[in-house]
């Protein structure tokens, strides 16, 4: 799955990006309406630079200079303050059904879960004491032997803390749900933080022993054992980390498909005894025989870990991982001892979002199709939805036309291109069947059993699939979510709401605009379904080879273009991009950029389109294009990113996608030898 923007906060130990203003400025209120902001914005510019030595800091420059980063984010940007205006909203939608009298059901489990989550006063009062039961059900723990009991007993309130286990399409079958197995167990977010030996890396493995301590001291635990204790846990996790595949190598699925019995699995690590799990989470026998296992040298080297480390040293993982996962939903102590590590430290955060930002980032994680439908209501225009679809559609057109005359492509692999093309699905704005949560009780009284019980709905409506045909018409993102992505085994693209709002697209303005940045976002996510990533499934979604090999050699002699252009690119410091990790984020933006420029041509070919506010409607459709990319981001977050992004920059997404696009010099008058004009001009799709 791949996103045109990449969520701050992926890994699970990352805090979700919220949004926050300065302590001097005016208290915030809840919204009535999201603000209208227009889709090309001048003062957002700096026109004193020349769009042809850098591109970005024309269209860009005014907005970098006028949008400081909050206090309590890590990076902003165009689709940040997006988002921050839907969250905004959301907080009025929140407010008022916490305090109806007469609600929906929906209404009364949005409003009942925000109101538990605000309830600071009670979160607090009962300090550790929701988490508890599970920390005592640790310290009995008597014999290794009993991990596998333990970790089952509980797995469906908070998983399985080593590894992750669920349903997945059969990467070969993608019609139908089987079981798949993932690697896990980092508290850092990526494994390069444990193997890394630079002296940045070093530091932050410290300051991660000290964090587990100070947990483990937060909970009771006498301040030299939790120093050993962490130490300890350092050293199962830096294992797990060594024998897990890099972000790079994962972006080959054929290195994360491994179909095994369920005996071969418990062969691999009998300490779980994984076939007990499944039968407990009522798993059919009739998919046992295709247990699909990302990482079997992970799975042996967590065997490893489970068979040799002291019992004292396991129980200390747990009790630390307990404590971690639990910590956003305990009292202040533990959130804040989180906040700075993850945030604070690691990502150069001053400050703690707000609560209410929080809360409705907790009701939209758990329950986004309930939010998701008030926002819909709101928000969302039935034209919006039908126009976007039109753009769509041109837009995949011209991937057709691109196809037909590619010069290094087959005519065979070119039909078999032009056939998954016509089998995306196009899905805009909101499911069109919503999801029940009639099942999941919400109590105002209890904010940390809420947690537990979403997340156990979530478990059960989970392991319900497997054995069962895929559910197409299933979203992974929430309405108001400002973001979009492309699924390569459902072989579709998905639009949320909130991401079709100003200034990222507004019906009422002209169509070079939106078509530079909402066509640019189709066109990115259309073209994900054939990068090094997605070009591996077929139109299905089927793991598939449909390329003949002197196609295959072509597509990566055109894609090692892009990858030379963007790895000489730097991040921050001394650090380059690493281009095997953002290829294919790369290729959707240039794909993606020239596919919406050669939709919106046809679309205003009959058109006499005149120049505005200085600029020709071409110079509107690229200024338009690279506006959405405007951030500002703090070095240590650019730093993690550099570990964990497989986006680039904004500044390259702009700057290195016009310097191969010849549509663009043209707009401009760019010359040879300006920056802006690659030397040597990439072109995929």
């Amino acid at each position: 799955m791949t996103h045109r923007l990449l969520p701050l906060a992926l890994a699970t130990a990352l805090l979700p990006a919220c949004l926050a203003q300065s302590p001097s400025a005016p208290a915030e209120q809840p919204l009535t309406a999201i603000p209208w902001s227009p889709s090309l914005d001048l003062a957002d510019m700096d026109r004193a630079a020349d769009p042809c030595v850098d591109f970005y800091q024309y269209v860009c420059g005014g907005w970098m200079k006028n949008n400081p980063i909050p206090p309590d984010q890590a990076a902003w940007s165009v689709y940040a303050k997006l988002g921050e205006n839907n969250r905004q909203f959301l907080w009025g939608i929140l407010e008022e059904d916490a305090k109806l009298t007469h609600r929906t059901p929906a209404q009364q489990k949005i409003g009942d879960y925000y109101a538990a989550c605000m309830n600071t006063d009670a979160i607090n009062a009962r300090g550790l004491a929701p988490l508890q039961p599970e920390l005592d059900r640790i310290a009995a723990l008597q014999d290794r032997k009993q991990i596998a009991a333990f970790l089952r007993e509980g797995a469906d309130h908070r998983g399985l803390y080593f590894l992750g286990a669920g349903a997945e399409p059969d990467p070969k079958n993608a019609g139908m749900m089987i079981v798949g197995i993932e690697a896990g167990g980092l508290g850092l977010p990526d494994r390069d933080y444990y193997t890394k030996t630079d002296a940045r890396s070093q530091d932050i493995r410290q300051h991660f022993v000290a964090y587990m301590a100070h947990l483990l001291a937060l909970a009771g635990e006498p301040q030299v054992q939790a120093d050993q204790d962490a130490a300890a846990v350092m050293k199962i996790e830096t294992a797990l980390a060594t024998a897990s595949l890099t972000r790079v190598e994962r972006r080959d699925p054929y290195n994360t498909y491994h179909p095994m019995k369920i005996d071969a699995v418990d062969a691999l690590i009998p300490a779980l005894e994984l076939s007990a799990y499944l039968s407990q989470e009522h798993v059919p026998d009739s998919v046992l025989a295709n247990v699909d296992v990302a990482q079997p040298k992970f799975l042996a080297a967590l065997q490893t870990e489970l068979a040799t480390e002291s019992l004292d040293s396991i129980k200390a993982y747990l009790r630390i991982h307990a404590l971690n996962a639990a910590a956003p939903s305990l009292s202040s102590v533990f959130e804040d001892a989180r906040f700075d590590f993850y945030s604070k430290y690691l990502r150069g955060v001053p400050q703690m979002p707000a609560r209410w930002k929080r809360c409705e980032g907790q009701v939209d994680r758990y329950l986004g199709e309930a939010l998701g439908q008030e926002f819909v209501a709101r928000t969302f225009a039935p034209d919006t939805k039908q126009k976007v679809l039109v753009m769509t559609d041109q837009i995949e057109q011209a991937m057709q036309q691109e196809i037909e005359n590619l010069d290094w492509m087959s005519p065979g692999t070119k039909q078999a291109a032009i056939a998954k093309l016509h089998l995306v699905d196009n899905k805009i704005g909101y499911p069109n069947k919503w999801r029940d949560y009639s099942s999941l009780a919400i109590e105002r009284s209890d904010y940390f059993g809420n947690v537990l019980r979403a997340h156990a709905f979530d478990e059960k409506r989970d392991w319900t699939k497997v054995g069962k045909p895929v559910d197409k018409s299933e979203w992974f993102m929430s309405p108001p979510t400002v973001n979009a992505y492309y699924d390569p085994q459902m072989n579709d693209i998905n639009f949320p709401a909130g991401v079709l709002q100003p200034p990222l697209y507004d019906s009422k303005e002209d169509d070079a605009p939106n078509y530079g940045d909402t066509g640019g976002t189709i066109g990115h996510e259309l073209t994900h379904g054939f990068d090094d990533e997605g070009r591996q499934f077929d139109g299905q979604g089927n793991l598939k080879d449909w390329w003949t090999a002197t196609d295959a050699k072509g597509f990566e002699d055109h894609i090692s273009c892009l990858r030379d252009q963007f790895a000489g690119y730097v991040i921050v410091d001394d650090i380059h991009i690493n281009s095997k990790l953002t290829s294919g984020e790369d290729t959707a933006d240039l794909g993606g950029t020239l596919l919406a420029y050669l939709a919106w041509k046809k679309q205003t070919a009959a058109m006499h389109l005149e120049s505005s506010d200085g600029f020709t409607p071409d110079q509107r459709f690229f200024v338009g294009y690279a506006q959405w990319a405007c951030e500002n981001e703090r070095p240590e977050n650019l730093r993690v990113s550099a570990i964990t992004n497989p986006h680039s920059p904004g500044k390259y997404r702009v700057n290195g996608i016009v310097a191969d696009l010849p549509q663009f010099q043209q707009a401009f008058g760019c010359k040879v030898g300006q920056p802006m004009v690659s030397a040597k001009v990439c072109k995929i799709w």
